[in-house]
This record gives C-alpha cells, sequence and structure tokens, in this order.
C-alpha cells in the first residue's frame, strides 16, 4: 500500500513536469523531474537500464522536505522520469530521506539503502540519523517493517548520531553485503565506517575504515568505496575544506583517495590524493559498475557554496547531474572521460588544423550551446612562449563564459563572471595544468547551462553552470602572443 504522501508527491510532480518544456531544460543532463536536487543517489544498473535516483524536493526550487526522485535510462543520456520512489512518510524518516545508494538481491528485487531523518526536540533541534531500507521492483518500492537497520547503538563510542549518513551498499563476491557511511566525533573531524550484512537486511559495525585527521575538512559526506585498476578508492565530499595550494578550495569540496585496503580489507590508507573536481560546480559523485565493467561516475553539477536562485522559480526547476563519466587510473591519479556513449551523438563536424591564434579570432561554423569541441594549443613559434590563450563561449554583445591558460603560472582558469549573475557568488576557479613546452588538450561539453572541461584526456576535469540565455551560442578565441590551434567541434543530438 503506498502512503497518501507519496501518492500526493507523485500527483504533484506529474502536474509539475508536464508545465516544462523540454526546450527549457539542458538537451542530456538530467534535472528533476519538478523543483530541486542536489545529491545523486542509488545509481544502478538493474534490469537491463542505468537507475538513477535523486535527492529531491517536488513542491519548491530550494531544499527541503527530501524526497528520492527516480529516472532510467539506456544510454547514460536520454532520461525518462518515473514516478517519485520515496517520501519522508515514516516516523523514523519524517524530516527527510536523504542520501543511499541501490544493490539489486538475489530474488530479482532491488534494495534501496537511505539515511532517515528526524529532528531532535522538534523543527529547531538536531538531526537524528539512522540508516534504512526500502525493495522494489524497478518502479514501487517498500520500507522495511524493521527500519531502521542501523542507529547511534551500533556506532563506535564518540561517534555522532547527528551525522551518520548517506550510506553507500555493494555486494562481495561471496554474496554478502558491505557498506560505508560517513560520521564524525562531534564537534571534530569525520570518519568513514564499514559495516556488513549477510542478506542486506542485518547490518553490523565491522571498523573505522578511515578516519579524517584534519587535512581534508571536517564532515566527509557521501562516501563511495570501490576497486580500480588494482587500486582501493574512495571518494567523498568533504565539508569545511581548506585549501592546499590549487589543489582543494574553501568550503564543501570533493576529495579522491587512492590506496590498498590492509590484509584483512577492514582498514584503507591512501597513497595519493586528489580533487575530483577543479571547478565551480561538482559535489558528492556516486559510481557505479556498468555491464561491460567501466566504472562509471555521476555527480551533482551545483555546490551549497554556489546555489544561484536567480530565475530558479520561473524555470520551476533547479539542478542538474553531471555527465556521467568513465573513471580509470594512470600513474597514481584518478582520469575521467565522457562516457563513450557520447560518440553517437555527434554531427556536423567542423575542423580546423595549424589555426593562428592572436588577438581575438571567430572561426565559421564554431559556435552552439550543445556541443563537443576539442582544442589543442600549443605555441606558433616554440622559442616565442604566449602570454595567455583563451576561449569565449555561451558568448554574445552582452554575456560570455570564459577559459583560459597562461602557460607562465600553469594555471587555468575558469570564469562565469560576465554569464548573466546579478549576485555576488563564486563565479573563478584555477587549477594548476603545467603544459609540456605549451601544449594543452582540451575538450569542452556544453550543454546550455554548463560547462564540462576535460583537460590532458581527464587527467583533471573543471566543471561549470551559468544560466546565459539560450540566444548567445557564440564562440571565439583570444591570444597574448601567438599560439596555435587545432580544433574540431561537433554538434550534439538535434538542435531543438
Amino acid at each position: 500500500m503506498i502512503n497518501q504522501k507519496l501518492l500526493f508527491a507523485r500527483a504533484y510532480e506529474k502536474e509539475g513536469c508536464a508545465e516544462i518544456p523540454s526546450e527549457a531544460r539542458p538537451r542530456f543532463h538530467m534535472t528533476p523531474c519538478v523543483g530541486w536536487t542536489n545529491d545523486p543517489n542509488g545509481f544502478s544498473f538493474y534490469k537491463n537500464q542505468y537507475h538513477l535516483f535523486y535527492q529531491y524536493n517536488p513542491y519548491k526550487t530550494v531544499w527541503d522536505s527530501m524526497h528520492w526522485g527516480h529516472v532510467v535510462s539506456d544510454d547514460l543520456l536520454n532520461w525518462k522520469y518515473l514516478p517519485c520512489a520515496m517520501a519522508p512518510d515514516e516516523p523514523y524518516d519524517s524530516d527527510g530521506v536523504f542520501s543511499g545508494s541501490a544493490v539489486e538481491l538475489p530474488d530479482g528485487k532491488q534494495l534501496l539503502m537511505y539515511t532517515g531523518v528526524l529532528k531532535e526536540g522538534g523543527d529547531h533541534g538536531k538531526d537524528i540519523q539512522t540508516q534504512c531500507i526500502a525493495v522494489g521492483d524497478g518502479l514501487d518500492y517498500h520500507k522495511y517493517e524493521n527500519n531502521p537497520v542501523l542507529d547511534a547503538s551500533d556506532l563506535p563510542e564518540g561517534m555522532s548520531r547527528n551525522d551518520f549518513r548517506d550510506p553507500k551498499i555493494w555486494r562481495e563476491a561471496d554474496g554478502t553485503y558491505r557498506c560505508v557511511i560517513g560520521t564524525r566525533i562531534p564537534e571534530k573531524e569525520g570518519a568513514i565506517i564499514l559495516f556488513s550484512s549477510p542478506d542486506g537486511f542485518q547490518w553490523k559495525y565491522e571498523s573505522i575504515l578511515i578516519r579524517n585527521d584534519g587535512r581534508f575538512g571536517l564532515m566527509w559526506e557521501c562516501p563511495d568505496f570501490f576497486e580500480l585498476d588494482g587500486k582501493h578508492v574512495l571518494l567523498c565530499s568533504p565539508q569545511d575544506m581548506l585549501p592546499d595550494g590549487f589543489e582543494y578550495h574553501n568550503g564543501n569540496g570533493t576529495l579522491c583517495l587512492i590506496g590498498q585496503m590492509d590484509g584483512e580489507r577492514k582498514h584503507f590508507s591512501y597513497e595519493h590524493h586528489q580533487s575530483v573536481d577543479y571547478g565551480i560546480d561538482f559535489y558528492a559523485p556516486q559510481t557505479t559498475l556498468a555491464p561491460d565493467g567501466r566504472r562509471i561516475m555521476i555527480a551533482w553539477m551545483q555546490n551549497w557554496d554556489t546555489c544561484d536562485q536567480q530565475g530558479a522559480q520561473e524555470r520551476k526547476w533547479f539542478g542538474q547531474m553531471t555527465l556521467p563519466r568513465e573513471l580509470t587510473i594512470h600513474n597514481g591519479r584518478l582520469y575521467q572521460k565522457p562516457i563513450r556513449e557520447l560518440d553517437q551523438y555527434r554531427s556536423n563536424k567542423v575542423e580546423y588544423k595549424n589555426v593562428t591564434v592572436e588577438g581575438n579570432v571567430t572561426l565559421p561554423g564554431i559556435e552552439g550551446r550543445i556541443v563537443d569541441m576539442e582544442i589543442t594549443i600549443r605555441p606558433k613559434d616554440k622559442d616565442a612562449m604566449y602570454r595567455k590563450f583563451g576561449v569565449w563561449f555561451a558568448q554574445n554583445e552582452k554575456f560570455k563564459t570564459t577559459l583560459s591558460y597562461k602557460p607562465y603560472e600553469s594555471t587555468l582558469k575558469i570564469d562565469r563572471k560576465c554569464s548573466g549573475s546579478r549576485r555576488a557568488y563564486i563565479h573563478q576557479r584555477r587549477s594548476l595544468v603545467p603544459a609540456k613546452n605549451g601544449e594543452v588538450k582540451l575538450r569542452l561539453i556544453l550543454d546550455k547551462f554548463s560547462v564540462e572541461v576535460f583537460v590532458n584526456d581527464g587527467e583533471q576535469v573543471m566543471t561549470a553552470t551559468f544560466m546565459t540565455d539560450i540566444a548567445a551560442k557564440g564562440i571565439s578565441f583570444f591570444a597574448d602572443g601567438q599560439v596555435e590551434m587545432d580544433i574540431t567541434k561537433y554538434d550534439l543530438f538535434a538542435e531543438e
């Protein structure tokens, strides 16, 4: 029997979603059916489709009353809305159905594991966060009668029941289950806790997988833990970060730790660390394993420090997910590339080789807001290094977003201050990108209201959103000094 609160959410979203024309959304980046979205949840391959759930407030374009929205896709690019999967409709989750993950059970059902939230002492109290499960068939999900399955009594001594959230579950080769969950010592640094289960329903504490020593912010949200290319990888989103040169940014960030589990597989130590994304808008990444063995990641293409509400009420939706990305490790570093499924939607190829850029340059056929563009730059004269190179996009007489590179500083910068914002939100980020003899490879993927920049074949990525009027389709280039540029540009999908 479906709870009335969930039925109401489903009816509301059905009506609201129908009022949003497709041209008001990105073409291939997932947006909420209506209202607000933040973290991706339950990213999984189930019944021959990719399923993606998402933190969701169908009623407003601001964070509030967290539900789980639900979409499916055959190719991770064309998303179909399914009815809202869960609402905060039980005593243990009445103040929010928070983030979590999904796994298939041996009987063919899908298990969702999530954080249920109840305010301690009313609306102004602290959250009591517990771990809960629901089981369903890919469309309808029913919460387990013995929820919550993990609460404060399952935590190690000293860990907070108010910061205990975001379970990431997986199934081991022997058929048992594991999950990692973020928590922390009150007023101090966080930790990632490992739990185990024989069946996905009965859980027990195993160990502190890794403890944050204060180097990477405080609380670690949205952990994801997996094996990749012979290493173990922990992704998480630390709060209250301090910068470390260009590697991290202030505030809410993302962290990738690459290392190994110990012999008993209960403790993780890292050998390498890095940001997951170096741009403005990226948080709470979650991965899944594709049927062909690829590890694929998606994230909220926004950030708690950069939630620009301008025009949100008129749009009737707020928040996007990133383009799904294929992950690999090379020389101790996480590499990310756009999913290969995107290539089949390329059309209208325009290509230029050995173009000299000095001052401002435009090229026939190079424009658009739904494009895939590969650029390689190098000095025109190897003995005369250029001082700066840049590309302007989403551009007209009034607006532009800028990506620029300074070889003497080895810095790549994304800048959206001229993208139509009327508020002093974060508009710039820089990344350290050493160039070999001044040569840099860039792949820019634009989808109406966002850009994702893949640097040097995925060694780094910079992501940013902007709400520039869709009529601003110009793309141009500029250089201080002489740059030689190769460029290949494709339209993606068909213009609406």
